[in-house]
């Protein structure tokens, strides 16, 4: 393989924010580039103008860079051969179809939307699957060149078409799923190159920009695959070669078998939401890679350069990649557990922040309380969110103490470790953990009350939990006052119980 002729891109839409689908494309092209120290390229596909939104080109880099990703060029590094976006490349694409049309192996095209939409319901009727009809058909030359001049007499705006060959059969070796083919009369006709409003449409526009940005290699999503065809009529058309290309297994939920709609609500499928959720990036980087493609062995944790070390595009799925949420929590957990304890309190305190736990500026108190908070979760969390549900009994006065918990305490050594516990911990002038343990253990040399029977009743009392992180540390972080006023609170509901 020629390294230094290897060009991949990935060309999002600036249509919203960056899906896992889209994300999974983006690092694949990116791992096949940098393995083979190749270039990848970065090239906006912003010809739909009505669905682009504000933000949407900031919103995709800003969230592949979070993932890691770097690239040669593209549309804010620049590079040989942009422009990057394609709202700007209009005067490379307008030429172009010139010459097609000037060739004619393309043609104005008259027919309105009204028009389409009846001959589509006409032929649905008659049982055929829809498909553009020739609008010229039968015509001669002067027919049609006065059909041409009374569309313009109305005011009318014209299509570009391609004429499509008929009944011939477009073939490729996929890189993923192997030999493809399909045959010309089986695409729906001839299709529209360049838009009323002069814009290119996108089969035709990326063949352009990749023939032109030397792209070696195409990886895309499966859905792609019934584009393929008409692309490679038109680099047929050019006398262009066309790259080789990859069609990527579909993301299906691994809870319904289905693929995976941006309309499902039920499976969070943006990049952005998963940032603001306290996930980390090489977490996130680690998972999607494996959305399609295994390594060798049975270890599926790799830091970056080990995936680009080891990367191999013949080990793309042709099966559906099942999203599995529960596995990404286990991933990202297993990157929690390694990370530097600063990364995990910063993420951490701006979630307590979000979720109104601590104040907006907290004091320099309030911090270290945090961040011993913070660290008696670590290896616990999956996400840097759920500290805010995990350390509720720290925020919020908990409810009276009932079921299990309850039965827990009814006996009659409760009591006596809990006023004994009471009164040595009034009169702490330490309240911290090293403090609180010793007392503990105090407890037990002279009550001679052990185990299950000297620790459960007291953190039932302070934090009405019968489950938690260490117990002499939630104490302190229970603070000395609360946890004096839920032992009393709960020695009172065990005398009237």
């Amino acid at each position: 393989m020629a390294n230094n002729a290897i060009r991949v891109r990935y060309a999002p839409s600036p249509t919203g924010h960056l899906h896992i689908g889209n994300a999974r494309t983006a690092i694949f092209n990116y791992l096949f580039a940098r393995h083979n120290k190749g270039k990848f390229i970065i090239r906006i596909e912003d010809t739909d103008t009505k669905r682009n939104v504000a933000d949407g080109e900031k919103s995709q880099l800003d969230n592949l860079k979070w993932l890691g990703l770097d690239w040669d060029e593209g549309p804010d590094v620049g590079g040989d051969y942009g422009p990057y976006r394609q709202s700007e490349r209009k005067d490379i694409y307008t030429p172009l179809i010139q010459q097609l049309m000037d060739e004619g192996k393309a043609y104005e095209s008259y027919r309105t939307e009204e028009q389409l939409t009846a001959d589509c319901d006409a032929q649905k009727a008659r049982g055929e699957m829809p498909h553009y009809e020739y609008e010229y058909a039968g015509m001669t030359e002067d027919e049609k060149a006065q059909a041409i001049a009374d569309a313009k007499a109305k005011g009318l705006k014209p299509v570009i078409r391609f004429r499509v060959p008929k009944n011939h059969d477009y073939t490729w070796d996929d890189i993923v799923k192997g030999k493809v083919s399909f045959n010309s009369d089986t695409i729906g006709g001839d299709f529209v190159i360049r838009k009323r409003d002069g814009m290119p449409t996108y089969n035709f526009a990326v063949v352009c920009d990749d023939h032109l940005m030397k792209i070696s290699h195409v990886f895309r999503g499966d859905d792609h695959v019934a584009n393929t065809p008409k692309q490679l009529m038109i680099y047929e058309a050019f006398g262009w070669k066309a790259p080789k290309f990859g069609h990527m297994s579909l993301i299906i939920s691994a809870d319904t078998g289905k693929k995976l709609s941006k309309r499902d609500e039920s499976v969070l499928q943006f990049i952005e939401q998963y940032r603001k959720l306290g996930y980390l990036p090489d977490a996130m980087f680690n998972f999607i890679l494996l959305l399609g493609w295994s390594p060798v062995g049975e270890d599926e944790i790799f830091n970056k350069k080990e995936f680009i070390k080891m990367y191999d595009e013949t080990r793309l799925s042709k099966s559906p990649a099942k999203f599995d949420s529960k596995k990404l929590e286990w991933i990202n957990n297993q990157y929690v557990k390694k990370a530097d304890d600063s990364t995990i309190v910063d993420l951490a305190l701006r979630q307590l922040i979000a979720g109104g736990n601590i104040p907006e500026n907290p004091d320099n108190k309030t911090i270290e309380w945090a961040r011993q908070l913070i660290m008696l979760y670590k290896r616990e969390m999956s996400y840097m969110a759920q500290i805010n549900d995990m350390a509720s009994v720290f925020f919020e006065e908990p409810d009276q103490i009932d079921g299990d918990a309850l039965a827990e305490i009814s006996n009659d050594t409760a009591p006596v470790v809990l006023k004994e516990f009471l009164a040595r911990i009034q009169k702490l002038d330490i309240f911290d953990s090293v403090e609180i343990f010793k007392t503990i253990k105090a407890i037990q040399k002279d009550t001679k009350i052990k185990g299950r029977q000297l620790w459960m009743p007291i953190r039932i009392a302070v934090t009405h939990e019968m489950h938690g992180p260490e117990l002499p540390e939630s104490v302190e972080l229970v603070g000395k006052q609360k946890a004096i006023e839920h032992i009393k609170e709960t020695l009172a509901q065990i005398d009237k119980a």
